[in-house]
């Protein structure tokens, strides 16, 4: 990783590697509870300052669909959201938005994300988070399996006329 780019990308270009690690680790800050957020920052163990750029805040954000996953998209209704943005000891911002009116839990995810872009903290974050990416991904397994068990296979059925 000594030749990543850390620079930001445009609408629509490519995410780097890092970009996309970073999001994947905001994503599980986003799916994660607020006791897997207190275990995390706990298992990471930075007691240094972290300064409020902005004290976590609860608005509403515009929910847009598409008729059929390509149509012409549509509003479909107003959910509600919580965002903080931090700063730490080296300089780095983390940033969150996430579901939701638990002001506690964004400011918690936003420490990690700011933890994650420190390079001193990335691996312990990253370590902290993984109970959360398996418990959610045995939740997907799980759903996958409730549906897989309703799945009608139209072509292997046989017509009575043989």
């Amino acid at each position: 990783m000594a030749a990543e780019s850390e620079t930001r990308e445009g609408a629509g270009a490519p995410a780097t590697p890092v970009t996309a690690a970073r999001q994947a680790v905001m994503a599980l800050c986003a799916a994660a509870t607020g006791a897997e957020l207190d275990t995390a920052l706990a298992a990471v163990g930075y007691a240094g300052p972290v300064q409020e750029l902005r004290r976590p805040e609860t608005g509403l954000v515009m929910v847009r669909g598409r008729a059929g996953g390509d149509g012409r998209r549509f509003n479909l209704g107003e959910a509600t959201v919580t965002r903080a943005a931090v700063r730490i000891e080296g300089g780095e911002t983390g940033f969150s938005y996430l579901l939701g009116r638990d002001a506690v839990r964004a400011r918690q995810a936003a420490v990690l994300d700011a933890l994650w872009q420190a390079r001193a903290h990335r691996q312990a974050v990253e370590a902290a988070l993984r109970p959360v990416a398996a418990r959610r991904e045995a939740e997907r397994a799980r759903r996958a399996r409730q549906a897989a068990a309703t799945r009608v296979d139209f072509f292997t059925m046989v017509r009575g006329e043989d």
